[in-house]
């Protein structure tokens, strides 16, 4: 295991798979322009990586993410008030980066939501492919209790996950969603005691597999609203044409053949 330090961010590496921590448990790791800078410079560490074929977020402490640390902006009376406290260019310049940067990366990513999952906080983690929370985790919809609206890609994701109607009453309302709600709902894949070691196990699985073709379902799903079926059609099949050229595809089937467990590269 290799592991480094950058304040806000903790970054280790358990072999093919690096575990990427949000560290500023006093704020229950509310962000930080610096916050998303490091992460950001994180998934980037993993994604460079070749060896590296999955990756867990968590949060240190209590909580997993609260979303912006409204201190980032300055709500002092005064000239240019509008402009110093509106959220629009943390959003712009770093919420949204970040969000992209989760959804593209190029292998698959699983949620450790230890604690409360708040605002932007639950969008990260709806964000990564797989979510795992501990029994007295939680996911918050707050901002309609300041006035805004749902962001780092949190309304898109709400209803991709979850459907119309209960997005819209979690947004509205701002209640919370307990862990094992989230889980009867299809928010999260399951409620564990210790969810970074469970996140980490299934990593670790998800590294052990053909990591091309994991990311390419992951397009594949997302993307399947936006097409009529002829149109699916033909891009499933392209998919699997460009994926029938892959190492790790003629090892899969050799290894059927041979009945032996295949050894994938991701290649």
């Amino acid at each position: 295991m290799t592991t480094d330090t950058d304040d806000s961010i903790l970054y280790a590496e358990h072999g093919a798979v690096a575990l990427v921590t949000l560290n500023r448990p006093q704020a229950l790791n509310s962000f930080t322009r610096a916050m998303h800078v490091a992460l950001q410079a994180a998934l980037q560490r993993a994604s460079d990586n070749p060896q590296v074929r999955a990756l867990v977020l968590t949060g240190a402490g209590r909580g997993f993410c609260a979303g912006l640390d409204l201190s980032e902006l300055d709500f002092t009376p005064g000239e240019g008030l509008l402009e110093r406290a509106s959220p629009g260019p943390v959003i712009d310049g770093y919420f949204n980066p970040t969000a992209r940067a989760f959804m593209n990366l190029r292998m698959p990513t699983v949620a450790a939501v230890n604690g409360v999952a708040a605002g932007a906080g639950a969008s990260l983690a709806m964000a990564c492919d797989i979510a795992v929370a501990a029994p007295g985790a939680s996911f918050v919809q707050a901002f309609s209790k300041i006035g805004l609206i749902p962001d780092a890609g949190g309304s898109w994701l709400l209803v991709e996950r979850l459907g119309l109607a209960r997005a819209l009453a979690l947004a509205m309302t701002g209640d919370k969603l307990p862990a094992a709600q989230a889980k009867e709902w299809g928010l999260v894949w399951d409620v564990a005691e210790d969810p970074v070691a469970q996140a980490l196990a299934l990593a670790q699985k998800l590294a052990a597999m053909p990591t091309q073709a994991l990311v390419a379902t992951r397009a594949l799903l997302r993307e399947a609203g936006t097409r009529s079926f002829d149109q699916h059609l033909d891009v499933e099949r392209d998919l699997q044409t460009a994926l029938g050229r892959t190492h790790d595809y003629f090892e899969g089937v050799n290894a059927f053949l041979e009945k032996r467990a295949p050894v994938f590269r991701g290649a």
